[in-house]
C-alpha cells in the first residue's frame, strides 16, 4: 500500500499528510527543530499562537528560504487562533499578528483552536457560538489571508451545526487521536463530509508530563497507559525493525489521517520520517484498530461551564 504524501482538501489545496508538531517547543529550540525537519523532507509545520513560538518559526522559515533549502510555496504552514482571541472582533487581528510573527503573507491552514471563546481576561464569552467563529474564519479565507480554514477540538454535534450554516466547507479538523483514543465516530463523520482529519498526540503525547504554562502552572494530567508500550505495537516494531513510535505513526498514515508528531531532537525528527519504506498488513491494521479505548488525555478543563464545551457529555460519562 503506497500512502500518498498529501491529502486533498475539499477546495483542492494539497496538504501534506505528515508534518512537525511544535507544541511545547521553546523558541530557542524550535528554530533548529524546524530547520532539521525541513532539511529532512518535512513540508508541513504546525504551530499555534498559544504555543508562543511563531516568531521563532518565522525566523527558521526565513533562514531556510535564504539558504535556498526550500521555497515558500513548497511548505504548508498551519497555525491556530487561541481561545482568548476567538471573539468575532478579535480573530482577524489575531491572524494578522500570527502572519507578522511567521513573516508570511498567508498561512496555508488556519484553525479555531477551541470551540469556546474567551476575552483577554480569559472570561468565558457565552454569547459567542461556533457558528459566529466559523463565519469570521470564512471572511479571512475570502480575504486570502489563509488558503484553507478548519477547527480543532470540536464535537461532532458542533461540526454539524457549522455544516448547516457554512458557505465555505470545513477543510480540516485537528483532534487528539492515537492508538488508545482513535475517535472512530468522529473520523467516520469527517470522511462522510469530506473533512480531512489531523491527529495531534499521535503517539500518546509522552512529553505532556513535562508541560508547564508560561506562568509556571503545571497541569495535572490524568495517568494513562502509553501506546508506545503496547504489546502488539512492540511485536510489530520487532517484526519490521522499527521503533514503536514508527509503528504508531504508520498505522495512522495507512488510515488516511494526517499526523504531526512533535520533537525538538534532530535524531527523533529524522526517525519519525522513516515510515515510508514498510507497510502494515490489513490484519495488522485491524489488530491495532481493536486496541482498548481509554478516555482522552487532554480535557481542556478551562472549557468546563462554557456552553460550547465540546467534551461535556464525555465529562459526565467519566464522572
Amino acid at each position: 500500500m503506497t500512502v500518498p504524501k498529501t491529502l486533498t482538501l475539499s477546495n483542492g489545496v494539497e496538504m501534506p499528510i505528515f508534518g512537525l508538531g511544535t507544541w511545547q517547543s521553546k523558541p530557542e529550540e524550535v528554530v533548529a527543530a524546524v530547520k532539521a525537519a525541513v532539511k529532512d523532507g518535512y513540508r508541513l509545520i504546525d504551530t499555534a499562537a498559544g504555543y508562543l513560538n511563531e516568531d521563532a518559526i518565522g525566523q527558521a522559515l526565513q533562514e531556510l528560504f535564504a539558504e535556498g533549502v526550500v521555497k515558500r510555496d513548497e511548505l504548508f504552514i498551519t497555525t491556530k487562533c487561541p481561545p482568548d482571541e476567538l471573539g468575532p472582533d478579535a480573530i482577524e487581528a489575531s491572524l494578522r499578528e500570527s502572519l507578522k510573527k511567521l513573516k508570511l503573507d498567508q498561512v496555508d491552514l488556519y484553525l479555531a483552536h477551541m470551540p469556546g471563546a474567551f476575552d483577554k481576561d480569559f472570561k468565558q464569552l457565552h454569547e459567542v457560538k461556533v457558528e459566529d467563529i466559523w463565519r469570521t474564519l470564512e471572511g479571512l479565507y475570502e480575504k486570502k489571508l489563509t488558503r484553507a480554514i478548519g477547527i480543532s477540538n470540536y464535537s461532532i454535534a458542533q461540526v454539524d451545526r457549522i455544516l448547516k450554516v457554512a458557505k465555505v466547507p470545513i477543510h480540516n479538523h485537528q483532534v487528539e487521536l492515537h492508538l488508545y483514543f482513535q475517535q472512530k465516530a468522529l473520523v467516520e463523520h469527517a470522511k462522510q463530509h469530506n473533512i480531512t482529519v489531523t491527529a495531534y498526540a499521535p503517539i500518546g503525547s509522552p512529553g505532556r508530563a513535562a508541560f508547564v504554562l508560561p506562568n509556571g502552572y503545571k497541569p495535572e494530567w490524568p495517568a494513562a497507559p502509553s501506546p508506545l508500550e503496547d504489546q502488539e505495537v512492540a511485536a510489530l516494531a520487532t517484526k519490521y525493525s522499527k521503533s514503536p513510535a514508527q509503528i504508531l505513526l504508520r498505522h495512522l498514515l495507512q488510515k488516511g489521517i494526517a499526523i504531526i508528531p512533535k520533537s525538538i531532537h534532530e535524531a527523533r525528527i529524522i526517525e519519525n520520517n522513516r515510515i515510508w519504506d514498510f507497510e502494515l498488513t490489513a490484519e495488522e491494521v485491524a489488530k491495532l484498530d481493536s486496541a482498548p479505548q481509554n478516555p482522552r488525555l487532554f480535557w481542556q478543563d478551562f472549557l468546563v461551564g462554557h456552553p460550547e464545551d465540546p467534551f461535556k457529555e464525555e465529562r459526565e460519562q467519566k464522572a
